[in-house]
């Protein structure tokens, strides 16, 4: 069995999650986004522009309550979770995830789920007692995957303009 965990990330990962990054949407969004701008936050550039965001989650984040933490295998980053304090003026003291991602390689091996704990336990800490995410509509993966753990809607939702509207529904659960 490989050797498996979750952990802080490091500026040495930084190109890795870029990298996951950019897979996972290739794959798991090409049927969510309209392709133009699917290649668009994809692209070349696009991933330099995820790597300067990612290495400033790293080391320079807004407040010690801005985590991304990777899950590693055998010592290959292959997910990543950011989390942080929510935005969303209705929900004032909940944490949000604001990234879960798994490699496509490596997915249905459990590390989405070690991920997803690692992060509840630091929001714990924090003191949350909710966090909440934004998903898009027909994201049935994930939406399937976080309502296995106890995510449901909390009947709020947007619409992204992507040259077409992209509907995105927020999903919450407790974590007290």
């Amino acid at each position: 069995m490989a050797d498996v965990g979750v952990r802080p990330a490091r500026r040495a990962d930084v190109a890795a999650v870029a990298d996951i990054q950019v897979r996972v949407w290739r794959q798991g969004y090409r049927e969510l986004l309209p392709a133009e701008v699917l290649a668009e936050v994809t692209g070349e550039a696009a991933r330099r522009v995820w790597r300067e965001r990612w290495t400033e989650a790293v080391t320079d984040p807004p407040s010690p309550r801005h985590r991304l933490l990777v899950a590693v295998a055998d010592d290959l980053v292959v997910g990543l979770a950011a989390h942080a304090p929510a935005e969303d003026p209705d929900v004032p003291e909940a944490a949000e995830l604001v990234a879960l991602l798994v490699d496509p390689l490596h997915a249905r091996a459990g590390h989405g789920s070690r991920l997803l704990a690692a992060t509840v336990d630091l929001l714990r800490d924090d003191g949350f007692t909710t966090l909440i995410t934004w998903a898009f509509e027909k994201d049935e993966v994930l939406r399937t995957f976080l309502g296995s753990a106890g995510w449901a809607p909390d009947g709020t939702a947007r619409t992204l303009d992507m040259g077409e509207p992209v509907r995105q529904i927020r999903l919450h659960t407790d974590i007290g």
